[in-house]
This record gives C-alpha cells, sequence and structure tokens, in this order.
C-alpha cells in the first residue's frame, strides 16, 4: 500500500472479487443441484468453500473504513464529521440490503412470503457493521491526542476489542441470552431467528459476522501506518504467518475436552471456527498482496479485479439468475456436470456486465446527452 490511500488498492479489490467466484460456485451449486447430486463430495466441498465469502466481504468492508477513515482525517476532517460519513454510508447498505428483499419478494410472487422482507442477509450485517464501526472509529478517537498514529493505534485497539467481544458472547446470545422479548425481526439482527423460532445457520445476523468485519478494520489501520507502508512485503508476511497461528490456536481449542459455553457450536456460534476463519482470511491477504506485488495486475485484464471493483452489482444480479425467477438452470434438478457448465456460464455472465460496467461507467449518461442535443437541434430547426 506504498500509494497514496485515495486510490483502490488491487489486492483489496482481487480478494473482494475471489470473494464473488467462489460466492458464485457456492450459491449454484446448492441451488441447482438434485437431492442425489447434494449427496456427493462435490457438493460438500463446495458448500465448505462457499463458508469464506461473507467473512471476506465483512473483512474488506471493515478495511476499506479504515482507508476512508484515514483519507478523510488526511483531508483535515473533524472526527465527528468523518464518523457522520462512515455511519451514513452503513445506513446506505443496510438501506440497499432492505431494497433488495423487495426485488426478492416481488420477484417471488405469488410464492414469497411476505415474512421473506424482513429476512436478515449479508448486506443488511454490513450496513449495521458500517454504522458500528463508525461508532468505533469516533469513540477511539474521542482521546486527547489527535495524532494521526495515536488515533490509528486507538483504533486498531478499540477494533479488536469489539470484534473479540462479538465473538465471545455469540454463543450465549443464539442460546441462553436470546432476546426473545424482541419481535422476530429485529430478534434475527441479533441472532438470525427469523420466523423460526431458533437461530438459522443461513441468515447473517450481527452477531458473529460482524466480528469479521473489525478484524478488517484493525488490519486496515495497522497497515496504513507510516512504518508498515514502508514494509508492507514483511507486514503482510506476518499476517499470513498470525493467521496459521489463529488457525492452530482455533484448532487447539476445539479440540480441548472441555468448552466454556453450555452450549457448543463449532460450524456456527464458536470463536474458536471464527478464528480460524480470520486466519485463513490473512492467508488470503497475503496471497492477494503477492499477486500484486508480481504485478500480475498490469496485464491488462483481471476477472477478479473486474469482480471485485463491483461486487454489489455481482450480489445483486447473480441471485436472479441463480435463486430467482430468471434461474438460467432448473433449481434442484440437475447434476455436477451441468451445474459446473452453468458455473461458467454465470462467470462469464458477470464478468461481462462488470466489465462493461467498470470500463464504460458513463456511457449510458453520454448517450443519453447525445439524445437530448439531437431532441433540441431538432426542435429549433
Amino acid at each position: 500500500m506504498a500509494g497514496k490511500v485515495t486510490k483502490r488498492i488491487p489486492y483489496i479489490d482481487w480478494m473482494r472479487g475471489l470473494a464473488c467466484l467462489i460466492m458464485l460456485q457456492g450459491h449454484c451449486f446448492d441451488s441447482w443441484l438434485s437431492p442425489m447430486a447434494r449427496e456427493g463430495t462435490a457438493f460438500g466441498w463446495s458448500q465448505l468453500i462457499d463458508t469464506l465469502p461473507a467473512p471476506l466481504f465483512l473483512f474488506i468492508s471493515g478495511f476499506s473504513i479504515a482507508i476512508v477513515t484515514d483519507k478523510l482525517r488526511q483531508r483535515g476532517n473533524s472526527s465527528a464529521a468523518i464518523a457522520k460519513k462512515t455511519i451514513l454510508r452503513g445506513f446506505q447498505v443496510l438501506g440497499f440490503g432492505i431494497l433488495f428483499r423487495f426485488q426478492e419478494f416481488f420477484f417471488g410472487q405469488p410464492w414469497a412470503p411476505w415474512t421473506d422482507l424482513f429476512r436478515v442477509d449479508v448486506l443488511n450485517v454490513i450496513g449495521l457493521s458500517l454504522i458500528m464501526m463508525g461508532l468505533a472509529c469516533r469513540i477511539a478517537a474521542s482521546g486527547p491526542s489527535q495524532n494521526p498514529a495515536d488515533v490509528r493505534r486507538a483504533s486498531i485497539i478499540t477494533a479488536i476489542t469489539a470484534g473479540a467481544c462479538i465473538a465471545l458472547i455469540t454463543p450465549n446470545i443464539w442460546t441462553v441470552w436470546r432476546p426473545t422479548w424482541l419481535p422476530w425481526w429485529l430478534e434475527s439482527y441479533f441472532d438470525g431467528v427469523h420466523i423460526f423460532g431458533k437461530p438459522q445457520a443461513y441468515l447473517f445476523p450481527f452477531f458473529p459476522w460482524a466480528a469479521f468485519a473489525f478484524a478488517g478494520l484493525a488490519v486496515g489501520f495497522l497497515l496504513l501506518s507510516d512504518w508498515a507502508r514502508a514494509n508492507e512485503v514483511q507486514v503482510t508476511r506476518w499476517a499470513a504467518f498470525g493467521g496459521i497461528a489463529l488457525i492452530a490456536v482455533g484448532y487447539l481449542l476445539d479440540a480441548q475436552p472441555f468448552h466454556l459455553y453450555s452450549h457448543y457450536d463449532f460450524w456456527h456460534t464458536s470463536p474458536n471456527f471464527l478464528l480460524m476463519r480470520v486466519g485463513i482470511v490473512l492467508i488470503l491477504l497475503k496471497v492477494s498482496h503477492i499477486w500484486s506485488h508480481l504485478r500480475l495486475a498490469n496485464w491488462g485484464f483481471s476477472p477478479l479485479l473486474e469482480l471485485g471493483k463491483s461486487s454489489m452489482l455481482v450480489y445483486w444480479v447473480h441471485s436472479e439468475l441463480v435463486y430467482g425467477r430468471y434461474s438460467i438452470l432448473p433449481k434442484g434438478a440437475v447434476g455436477v456436470a451441468s451445474a459446473a457448465l452453468g458455473v461458467l456460464t454465470i462467470y462469464a455472465a458477470m464478468i461481462t456486465l462488470v466489465t462493461v460496467r467498470n470500463r464504460f461507467p458513463y456511457r449510458g449518461m453520454e448517450f443519453l446527452a447525445m439524445f437530448r442535443r439531437l431532441a433540441r437541434s431538432e426542435s429549433s430547426s
């Protein structure tokens, strides 16, 4: 990250594109495979790998907030103004998440129940996490010293503390501390209960998912320090070693004969599994940095870079082509080979879509302006 923070960071876009790639294959196999095909190893590995996109998206959202916050502070913005901008962005993403649910409800008629409008999806938790990170950054910057290095240090400590607290209380939030006194649609933001009376593993409540965003926030501030920028290769290498250590610690803790919680669910609420996934994300951060450092991003065209620059568009459009009314293959009815061909088709479609969008972002407005000029010239003749 030797360049200015106002520019896009290629290896972060590449990581986001990788998350899109993994998400697409996971969703395609989940939607299209027949019950018999779902019993095979291909589906099992697909869904295991598909546990990575959500942590990656949330981690990168935290990383991005660190970049934006640092950039605004360099421009002389006050801590209050920075927090306001971050929190408003969080509400915007949360609004997109709600709008997405309305779209899915509309296209899902007459079968989609009205309760789907209140389903907590990944965009919802990203938006809520942005809001909470904005508040955390404001708290971290409220100390007596406004020196950028001191603020970064305080922000790292605040982010790590918040992420650890979220991870540690998640098992109880999903069990003995469930806020059952709240309406189900609001309780879902805590434990993903939806309308089913118990937390659903396929939803994305604040606990534990926001912990990944705070992990990204801490790492982002760490990499923005003057020393880290001057020693980026070494710092990202240490991050990868730290990731390996987190995986080992999570594995060792899970292997112990005793646990801190009365209800222990390794795959869904365990802090041990969360540690291991953060570790994997840190390793992927180094892999992405190596890719960028070797200048593979400058070959002229990178599908993952293009996907990473427009990940929300990919998420929005692919849902209809995979899970929605306009699915390109019959849902729950094909074998692995047909689904794999469908995955390649979705890859090609999404890469084409985002490439056109990224390379020609204002072309539609240019065409509209041209037609307006033609209309004015005809009316004056």
